[in-house]
């Protein structure tokens, strides 16, 4: 591919249909995207296209992240269901239903890539027994812990986040190192976006399908809280 002089994530579409148009012809039940900055064990591959012969409703599969001082596992609340980017299998006849990867300049291919995939009645699933490396912390390209934070913060309203959900993660994140710096920049990215309107690149029975995802998951955590219950990040399963 050439190269670009702006950091635009609406090149990594370009350049994996790029890398898909070169196989069109290959006969496979699995496509995937693989980050250059990762790294995982020797059997990471057949651990989860094992998975996609166990299961025939499995359309995404992945596996928890790992950065320096961070774990998706304990240090998220996406769930078991939500799949990283940095390496995201999928059953071709998801991939294909889905519509493949949209390029948007701003960022969330893969997060719509594989919400898309849940809405449209596939399961999609990063299992535990596995992980991989992030070599460098995502979102810090070219950014500091603080505009890393505001990035962050418009992208949850640009991908159709509900407010309510965004003021409890801004808590939530004040209360992590750096602490408040990136509470700030989450809720400084939230309400600026919010303010201009900015397009959305989702469509609004997306959005309205993630909002009740939130608002559902969002009722569980209350709920274990106020049982005094330990609650499981990973495993938070919103009941439909």
């Amino acid at each position: 591919m050439p190269q670009h002089r702006d950091r635009s994530f609406a090149a990594k579409v370009f350049a994996f249909n790029a890398g898909l148009e070169r196989v069109k012809n290959l006969d496979y039940n699995v496509i995937g995207n693989l980050d250059a900055d990762i790294s995982f064990g020797e059997d990471y591959c057949e651990f989860l296209l094992n998975k996609f012969r166990e299961d025939g409703c499995l359309g995404v599969a992945g596996t928890i992240l790992e950065e320096d001082g961070y774990r998706s596992e304990t240090d998220s609340f996406e769930g078991h269901d939500h799949v990283n980017g940095g390496c995201q299998l999928f059953r071709k006849k998801c991939f294909e239903q889905i519509g493949g990867y949209i390029p948007n300049k701003a960022g969330g291919i893969d997060w719509i890539a594989v919400t898309t995939a849940r809405m449209m009645g596939w399961k999609t699933h990063s299992f535990r027994e596995r992980q991989f490396f992030h070599h460098r912390h995502s979102g810090t390209a070219e950014r500091s812990v603080v505009g890393a934070g505001f990035s962050y913060g418009e992208k949850d309203y640009y991908l159709g986040g509900h407010p309510v959900w965004e003021l409890f993660r801004v808590a939530y994140r004040s209360t992590k190192k750096p602490y408040l710096i990136v509470g700030i920049g989450l809720a400084l990215g939230y309400l600026w976006a919010s303010i201009r309107r900015i397009e959305r690149p989702v469509s609004r029975q997306l959005m309205y399908f993630h909002r009740r995802e939130q608002m559902l998951k969002l009722k569980a955590i209350l709920k274990s809280m106020l049982k005094l219950e330990r609650v499981d990040r990973f495993r938070i399963t919103p009941k439909q």
